[in-house]
Protein backbone atom coordinates (compact mmCIF):
# COMPACT_ATOMS: atom_id res chain seq x y z
CA UNK A 1 0.00 0.00 0.00
CA UNK A 2 1.37 3.64 -0.81
CA UNK A 3 1.93 5.84 2.09
CA UNK A 4 -0.64 8.51 0.43
CA UNK A 5 -3.51 5.28 1.14
CA UNK A 6 -5.18 3.99 3.60
CA UNK A 7 -7.25 1.26 3.45
CA UNK A 8 -11.40 1.89 4.29
CA UNK A 9 -14.74 -0.41 4.14
CA UNK A 10 -16.50 1.03 0.99
CA UNK A 11 -20.62 0.57 1.41
CA UNK A 12 -22.91 1.54 -1.23
CA UNK A 13 -26.68 1.14 -0.86
CA UNK A 14 -28.00 -2.50 -1.87
CA UNK A 15 -24.46 -3.73 -2.37
CA UNK A 16 -22.30 -5.97 0.12
CA UNK A 17 -19.06 -3.75 1.77
CA UNK A 18 -15.85 -3.78 -0.28
CA UNK A 19 -12.20 -3.30 1.14
CA UNK A 20 -10.51 -0.87 -0.64
CA UNK A 21 -7.66 1.53 -0.64
CA UNK A 22 -8.59 5.60 -1.32
CA UNK A 23 -6.46 8.68 -0.87
CA UNK A 24 -5.81 10.65 1.90
CA UNK A 25 -6.89 14.29 0.55
CA UNK A 26 -10.25 15.62 0.64
CA UNK A 27 -10.54 15.20 -2.60
CA UNK A 28 -10.59 11.52 -2.87
CA UNK A 29 -12.50 11.43 0.42
CA UNK A 30 -15.28 13.51 -1.02
CA UNK A 31 -15.06 11.46 -4.53
CA UNK A 32 -16.03 8.03 -2.59
CA UNK A 33 -18.94 10.15 -1.27
CA UNK A 34 -20.18 11.74 -3.96
CA UNK A 35 -20.00 15.00 -2.22
CA UNK A 36 -19.16 17.15 0.74
CA UNK A 37 -18.34 14.89 3.88
CA UNK A 38 -19.48 14.70 7.23
CA UNK A 39 -17.71 12.49 9.76
CA UNK A 40 -19.94 10.53 12.25
CA UNK A 41 -18.75 8.59 15.51
CA UNK A 42 -21.40 5.88 15.95
CA UNK A 43 -18.79 3.14 17.64
CA UNK A 44 -16.39 2.65 20.90
CA UNK A 45 -13.56 2.11 18.87
CA UNK A 46 -11.27 4.30 16.74
CA UNK A 47 -13.43 4.34 13.52
CA UNK A 48 -15.57 7.04 12.20
CA UNK A 49 -17.87 6.50 9.32
CA UNK A 50 -17.64 9.37 6.38
CA UNK A 51 -20.33 9.81 4.24
CA UNK A 52 -22.19 12.60 2.10
CA UNK A 53 -23.10 15.52 4.19
CA UNK A 54 -26.45 15.94 1.88
CA UNK A 55 -27.11 12.87 1.47
CA UNK A 56 -30.60 12.89 2.76
CA UNK A 57 -31.25 16.30 1.05
CA UNK A 58 -30.26 15.42 -2.37
CA UNK A 59 -32.52 12.56 -2.19
CA UNK A 60 -29.54 9.45 -2.37
CA UNK A 61 -30.98 6.24 -1.54
CA UNK A 62 -30.81 5.15 1.59
CA UNK A 63 -27.94 2.74 2.63
CA UNK A 64 -27.81 1.32 6.07
CA UNK A 65 -29.04 2.23 10.18
CA UNK A 66 -27.23 3.24 12.53
CA UNK A 67 -28.60 1.91 16.13
CA UNK A 68 -28.63 2.57 20.12
CA UNK A 69 -28.15 -0.01 22.42
CA UNK A 70 -31.72 -1.00 22.63
CA UNK A 71 -31.46 -1.92 19.21
CA UNK A 72 -33.84 1.23 17.97
CA UNK A 73 -32.89 3.36 14.86
CA UNK A 74 -31.06 6.65 15.72
CA UNK A 75 -29.94 7.34 11.83
CA UNK A 76 -30.02 5.98 8.23
CA UNK A 77 -26.82 6.78 5.92
CA UNK A 78 -27.89 7.72 3.01
CA UNK A 79 -26.04 7.45 -0.09
CA UNK A 80 -22.50 5.50 0.09
CA UNK A 81 -20.06 5.70 2.73
CA UNK A 82 -16.72 4.73 3.78
CA UNK A 83 -15.46 3.19 7.27
CA UNK A 84 -11.89 4.42 8.32
CA UNK A 85 -10.04 4.06 10.89
CA UNK A 86 -8.87 6.98 13.15
CA UNK A 87 -5.86 8.95 14.91
CA UNK A 88 -5.75 11.92 16.79
CA UNK A 89 -5.92 14.33 14.04
CA UNK A 90 -6.80 12.11 10.70
CA UNK A 91 -7.91 9.41 9.30
CA UNK A 92 -6.21 6.16 9.07
CA UNK A 93 -6.04 2.74 7.68
CA UNK A 94 -8.80 -0.23 9.06
CA UNK A 95 -6.46 -2.96 11.21
CA UNK A 96 -7.34 -6.44 9.97
CA UNK A 97 -9.89 -6.78 13.65
CA UNK A 98 -12.13 -3.97 12.57
CA UNK A 99 -12.13 -4.70 8.95
CA UNK A 100 -13.76 -7.81 9.47
CA UNK A 101 -15.89 -6.51 12.21
CA UNK A 102 -17.25 -3.64 9.95
CA UNK A 103 -17.00 -5.94 7.11
CA UNK A 104 -19.23 -8.36 9.38
CA UNK A 105 -21.84 -5.42 10.52
CA UNK A 106 -22.62 -4.06 7.53
CA UNK A 107 -22.63 -6.79 5.59
CA UNK A 108 -26.32 -7.31 3.95
CA UNK A 109 -27.67 -4.45 2.68
CA UNK A 110 -31.16 -3.15 4.29
CA UNK A 111 -33.95 -2.24 2.64
CA UNK A 112 -36.28 0.19 5.12
CA UNK A 113 -39.70 0.34 5.80
CA UNK A 114 -42.43 2.53 7.72
CA UNK A 115 -44.27 1.07 10.47
CA UNK A 116 -46.55 3.23 11.94
CA UNK A 117 -44.40 5.80 13.64
CA UNK A 118 -41.15 3.65 13.27
CA UNK A 119 -39.02 2.76 10.67
CA UNK A 120 -37.86 -0.82 10.43
CA UNK A 121 -34.41 -2.07 8.86
CA UNK A 122 -34.96 -5.24 6.82
CA UNK A 123 -31.07 -6.69 5.99
CA UNK A 124 -31.38 -8.00 2.55
CA UNK A 125 -29.08 -10.29 0.94
CA UNK A 126 -27.42 -8.39 -2.47
CA UNK A 127 -29.13 -11.28 -4.80
CA UNK A 128 -32.38 -10.69 -3.40
CA UNK A 129 -32.04 -7.02 -3.83
CA UNK A 130 -31.13 -7.54 -7.37
CA UNK A 131 -34.11 -9.76 -7.74
CA UNK A 132 -36.26 -7.23 -6.35
CA UNK A 133 -34.89 -3.82 -8.68
CA UNK A 134 -34.25 -5.95 -11.62
CA UNK A 135 -30.33 -4.94 -11.21
CA UNK A 136 -27.90 -7.06 -13.68
CA UNK A 137 -25.22 -8.66 -11.80
CA UNK A 138 -21.85 -7.61 -12.97
CA UNK A 139 -20.60 -10.42 -15.49
CA UNK A 140 -24.25 -9.88 -16.74
CA UNK A 141 -23.90 -6.30 -17.76
CA UNK A 142 -20.06 -7.34 -19.25
CA UNK A 143 -21.94 -10.27 -21.66
CA UNK A 144 -24.61 -7.65 -22.82
CA UNK A 145 -21.99 -5.04 -23.71
CA UNK A 146 -19.93 -7.73 -25.55
CA UNK A 147 -23.11 -9.14 -27.50
CA UNK A 148 -23.96 -5.47 -28.43
CA UNK A 149 -20.45 -4.81 -29.83
CA UNK A 150 -20.69 -8.08 -32.06
CA UNK A 151 -24.20 -7.07 -33.41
Amino acid sequence: MEENQINVLYVEAKKAPVATEIGKELESYQEAVGGMIEVIYPFDDMVCIVCNEEGKLNGLDLNRALFLEDGEIYDIIAGSFFVAGITEDDFCSLTEEQMKKYQNRFKEPEMFVRMGSKILSIPVPEEEIRNITGEKKPQEKRKEKEMDGER
